[in-house]
């Protein structure tokens, strides 16, 4: 029998994760039916990508983004780099 830990988390058992092909990084859906938690992989990968998608936005939106000149010498140097990349991608697309 799995218990559920203090964060919520189960382990699923080794022949329930083979029989579903559950591997590790596989999105699975959760919710409940009847009064009982199923568990399903997510096989669509447009679905995968928009939950992706949307977990970046809630992510970026929570962030307080920091001004060029409030930055310390290594994050202004990371983003030089990804500046001339950029502005080098588009020079050669052109």
């Amino acid at each position: 029998m799995s218990k559920v830990d203090s964060k919520g988390r189960i382990v699923l058992p080794q022949n329930v994760r083979r029989r579903l092909g559950i591997t590790p990084g596989t999105e699975v859906e959760i919710h409940e039916e009847d009064g009982k938690a199923v568990i399903e992989p997510e096989d669509n990968p447009d679905q995968i990508i928009t939950d992706l998608e949307t977990i970046i936005e809630d992510a970026a939106a929570d962030r307080d983004q920091s001004e060029y000149d409030e930055l310390d010498v290594e994050a202004k140097r990371h983003v030089d780099i990804i500046r001339r990349q950029a502005d080098s991608e588009e020079t050669s697309d052109e």
